[in-house]
């Protein structure tokens, strides 16, 4: 499976297809059981060219397995939820490190919060908001868009985008609706804006795309595989297809779009 988009923007990294699957794919890349990891270094090796997997036990991190569909993972945060709450936002000065195993970095992020909420009490409204989902399969498979079959089903299609293809994706995404706001840029996890996100998207009858990496922790966690200018974006597969459709008569067609996203790619 190819794109004409990607093709037409002079994407340096590959479109990265999100399936479900009770299978996990040979050879695909996975974290081991129980060891701590960011699935957005997954998503990274898949738009690099690599396959990649995880499950209900090989998430990596409670946020990673909330934002893929393993359910509400924040239940089983040392301590309980209450403390996610802090270590989201204001921290817990007084929490003992030793009742609870934590890696070094959220350890000390647990005492300090992170800060990207205001209060716990804004972070239980934002737990609240998520569209939390329990996937009726076993794995969440990552793979280069051009590996697909023409069998395989994606949930949605996530682009590397730079700032220029960002605001192409944009544009073409509402190219054929009579709406305006037919992207979203929700302030959540990386693993959300491509995950959960997307799903609940995936099931509307004018499905939306979603940006993502604005999630400053994840930034930083890709930016040596992907570098610190890009976004994503992910596509609901019905909407991709689409947009795929009308690549041909939008503004991607017209000489001058050509020239510049292919220069700007340096093809």
């Amino acid at each position: 499976m190819e794109s004409k988009i990607a093709r037409g923007l002079g994407m340096r990294f590959q479109p990265v297809a999100l399936l479900w699957s009770d299978e996990k794919p040979s050879g695909a890349r996975q974290f081991s059981p129980g060891k701590w990891g960011c699935v957005m270094w997954l998503f990274a090796a898949a738009a690099r060219g690599e396959v990649a997997a995880c499950d209900r036990e090989t998430f990596g991190c409670l946020g990673g397995g909330t934002g893929l569909g393993f359910g509400n993972q924040y239940l089983n945060w040392p301590g309980g939820v209450e403390n996610f709450y802090c270590f989201l936002s204001t921290g817990k000065p007084d929490w003992d490190a030793s009742k609870a195993e934590l890696r070094w970095e959220a350890a000390k992020q647990m005492l300090e919060g992170e800060r990207y909420r205001r209060s716990p009490e804004l972070v239980r409204y934002f737990v609240q908001q998520l569209p939390i989902t329990d996937i009726p399969a076993r794995y969440v498979v990552f793979k280069p868009l051009g590996m697909v079959e023409e069998k395989e089903r994606p949930v949605a299609v996530i682009f590397t985008a730079d700032p220029d293809q960002l605001a192409a994706l944009t544009v073409l995404a509402n190219f054929g609706y009579s709406t305006i706001d037919n992207v979203l840029i929700p302030s959540v996890a990386g693993c959300q804006a491509i995950g959960i996100l997307p799903y609940r998207e995936a099931q509307a009858e004018q499905p939306r795309a979603v940006v993502g990496l604005v999630d400053l922790s994840a930034r930083r966690n890709v930016a040596k595989q992907l570098g610190r200018e890009v976004f994503t974006f992910t596509v609901p597969f019905k909407l991709f297809r689409e947009m795929e459709e009308w690549a041909e008569e939008s503004f991607l067609a017209k000489e001058e779009w050509q020239e510049h996203f292919q220069s700007s790619s340096g093809g």
